[in-house]
This record gives C-alpha cells, sequence and structure tokens, in this order.
C-alpha cells in the first residue's frame, strides 16, 4: 500500500483517487509512486496527478515505447497513442482526457 507520510503526499493520493477511481491498485499504486519524483514537485497535486497518470498510461498500456523503438519520432509516437490514452483514462473513469479543450488539468 502506498502511504502518505506527508501533507503534500496526502493531497497527491486524494487528488489521484479522485482523477482515477476506477484504476487497478498496481497501477494506482505506480502513479502514485511517479508523482513523488523530483520534477513533479513544483506541480500542484491536480497536475501532478494527471501528467503521471497519462506518462504511465502511455508507457505501460500502449505501444509508445514500440513505436520509438521503430524509429518514430517522439511527436508522431505520441500522436499515434494519444486514442489509447484516451480509453484507459475513460476505462479508469477520469473525467477528462489528453485534449478535451481545457487548457490545464487543474480544471479536472
Amino acid at each position: 500500500m502506498v502511504k502518505a507520510n506527508t501533507k503534500r503526499q496526502q493531497a497527491q493520493l486524494k487528488a489521484l483517487r479522485a482523477f482515477i477511481p476506477k484504476a487497478s491498485y498496481a497501477d494506482f499504486s505506480e502513479i502514485a509512486l511517479a508523482m513523488r519524483a523530483k520534477h513533479m514537485k513544483e506541480l500542484t497535486a491536480v497536475n501532478a496527478a494527471f501528467l503521471a497518470t497519462v506518462a504511465h498510461i502511455r508507457h505501460q498500456h500502449t505501444d509508445y515505447d514500440a513505436l520509438r523503438d521503430d524509429g518514430y519520432d517522439h511527436d508522431s509516437a505520441r500522436f499515434f497513442v494519444a486514442d489509447r490514452i484516451d480509453e484507459v483514462l475513460e476505462e479508469w473513469g477520469a473525467p477528462r482526457g489528453l485534449d478535451d479543450g481545457t487548457t490545464t488539468p487543474e480544471k479536472i
């Protein structure tokens, strides 16, 4: 079980639970740990939840890495997996997808 030792971690877990309520425990745990990365420190809990979730889905639930291995550039590979990312977000009960017209994840 992922434990929240600080108020920031508590806020992150709360934001993540609200964002992906139907995600498996295994996925949830990996994303929760990724949200603690140094590069996520300056983000709000909501933004960190969104970005960590999308990155996790991209690498664990799509062909993104295989596309990159096959020579596709970063932007092209992301384009080809965008629909799958949105599908997983929907399966997990996320209130928004990659491009739903909002300018920031804060509007989750």
